[in-house]
């Protein structure tokens, strides 16, 4: 199988549109944070596919950094890599929900409750450990990652500019729930799964410099522009 960067950039563009389809898609009809103990199947199969939408989301944010991160500059590295932290987090977060939280329910509702309500942004009533500060770092490296990297792709110009704002609006929005009520919490994170979705989209169509590839000259620049093709 022959891998060039073009076809590396396409997997990177399908990966972060996927991940925003499916954190668009897990906000419907998502059980309260209160019904862990009596909705634990379906938590279990919305935190696997949330899981899923992290690692894709840090595959995608990858390609879509290496794609303008000569335009991007030190903000675009710097959003990138709080952003990556964000979603490295939260995968974590997801992870322990599926494998720790379900066999906790029976012996330990109260521990249960208050990860739940941690994870939810309410203050829990007992000691959760370190996951307090697992829970505080997937919520700023999305705010506050998803902010500067939002940033870096308006101002860079390589991909799609409104998802780069879209982004950075949504993710920054979310700072709004700790005055609002938790029936935002869903709706809220729409912009920001669409913004990533249309991302991918720009990267998927536009995945290399083609006027540098242009520029190329002999077999090399040929061997670029079959690659674009």
């Amino acid at each position: 199988m022959h891998i060039t960067s073009p076809g590396l950039a396409k997997a990177a563009g399908a990966a972060a549109a996927l991940a925003g389809s499916i954190f668009v898609a897990v906000q419907v009809n998502h059980p309260a944070p209160d019904t862990f103990a009596t909705e634990t199947a379906q938590w279990m199969a919305r935190s696997g596919a949330k899981a899923a939408m992290a690692a894709l989301a840090l595959a995608g944010i990858t390609g879509i950094y290496l794609r303008q991160h000569g335009k991007a500059g030190l903000l675009g590295l710097v959003g990138y890599l709080v952003f990556a932290a964000g979603y490295l987090a939260m995968f974590s977060v997801e992870v322990v929900a599926i494998t720790v939280l379900p066999s906790l329910v029976a012996g330990e509702p109260a521990f249960v409750d208050d990860v739940i309500a941690a994870a939810t942004g309410a203050t829990p009533q007992g000691d959760i450990g370190g996951l307090q500060l697992l829970f505080d770092l997937a919520g700023a490296g999305y705010l506050i990652g998803g902010l500067l990297f939002g940033i870096a792709v308006l101002r860079a110009g390589v991909l799609t500019r409104w998802a780069g704002a879209l982004l950075a609006a949504g993710t920054v929005a979310t700072a709004a729930l700790a005055v609002l009520p938790e029936s935002f919490n869903r709706p809220l994170a729409v912009p920001a799964g669409m913004a990533l979705v249309w991302l991918g989209v720009s990267l998927w169509r536009n995945p290399v410099d083609r006027s540098a590839v242009r520029k190329g000259s002999g077999w090399a620049g040929r061997d670029r522009e079959d690659a674009v093709r």
